[in-house]
């Protein structure tokens, strides 16, 4: 079985188990569904952070690669610059 299944089966038997034990306190419903909806907006919350956290990371990674391309670009017209000029100056 793949690690990938077994996480996705903890983290559904987690929430299985939460939601179970949310549902069977001894609250009122309101009370409890006031906590389940902060919950899942909190919930939320952080993953919208973390979501937005991993786009600017790829879009820095991005900047970086572009910038070394560019780089190597220009080192390059330039190598092909001095091997031009070498060349004709022995000719």
């Amino acid at each position: 079985m793949s690690s990938g299944k077994v996480l996705l089966g903890v983290l559904a038997g987690l929430a299985a188990g939460a939601l179970v034990g949310i549902l069977f306190a001894p609250e009122k419903g309101s009370v409890t569904r006031k906590k389940m909806s902060k919950k899942a907006e909190d919930f939320a919350d952080g993953l919208k952070e973390k979501f937005n956290e991993f786009l600017d990371d790829i879009s820095e990674k991005f900047e970086e690669v572009k910038e070394e391309i560019s780089d190597f670009t220009q080192q390059s017209e330039n190598s092909e610059k001095t091997k031009k000029d070498v060349t004709a100056a022995k000719g």
